[in-house]
């Protein structure tokens, strides 16, 4: 999702990039906003920080199985353009039989929750529907995340089971956010400098080429492939 403004004092108006992650009710877990100039989706995602905390070792420890493999590391539905990394899951181009078809489908359908996301941001809020000239990076950044706080605020009020199907005010607990209600997982068990309380450079290079794994990703979408088509033939 682009901004248009001016920046620096510069004739040519660069673009703004928001890169977010969001649920199938369009709420907003992650939004990166910032860098200012000709930027893609590969550009962007090389200055994130999406994935630092489990670089660094300091997200939550997962552990599932998808057609009877094992993994520990999340991951995303993601565009095309986005590079074969370990933990993004792209369609398949050019689908060569009716199981990766049907993954193609429904890949595609879910990946369509960000879009909407971003459609809902412009439709609710008029102030980034338009180009932003005479405007700094930090306030176009704080309008940007004022506006998806906002919203957030809007889906969590919105949510059908916010009072656990309770409809009396009396019950309601309203410190149960989302968060506050999701599940609490353990971080991953690492070994780290007593003195820092970091992970070793060695482990640290480990986490981070096993993130960009292409051999990785390619397990993982033949997984889900055969996941989601035998979930497919139960429901038959």
């Amino acid at each position: 999702m682009g901004w248009q403004g001016s920046f620096s004092g510069k004739s040519k108006k660069p673009t703004v990039v928001l890169e977010a992650v969001a649920s199938f009710d369009t709420w907003i877990w992650h939004a990166f906003f910032g860098i200012p100039g000709a930027q893609n989706d590969i550009t962007v995602l090389g200055r994130s920080p999406l994935f630092d905390s489990l670089t660094e070792g300091n997200s939550p420890q997962l552990d599932y199985y998808i057609n009877s493999h094992r993994y520990n590391m999340r991951y995303y539905l993601a565009d095309g353009i986005y590079p074969n990394w370990a933990t993004l899951v792209q369609s398949i181009r050019h689908p060569e039989n009716a199981a990766e078809e049907y993954f193609s489908t429904k890949q595609e359908a879910y990946r369509k929750d960000v879009e909407r996301a971003f459609g809902i941001l412009q439709a609710r809020f008029a102030i980034i529907r338009q180009p932003a000239r005479g405007w700094s990076l930090a306030k176009l950044n704080s309008i940007m995340m004022t506006c998806i706080i906002l919203h957030n605020m809007i889906v969590e009020d919105e949510r059908d089971d916010y009072y656990d199907g309770e409809s009396n005010d009396e019950d309601s607990d309203p410190n149960r956010s989302r968060r506050a209600r999701a599940l609490i997982y353990d971080g991953a068990e690492l070994p780290r400098d007593p003195r820092t309380c970091r992970i070793s450079m060695e482990l640290y290079v480990s986490r981070y080429r096993a993130i960009r794994c292409p051999v990785a990703n390619n397990g993982l979408r033949e997984d889900l492939v055969a996941h989601l088509w035998n979930i497919r033939g139960q429901e038959q």
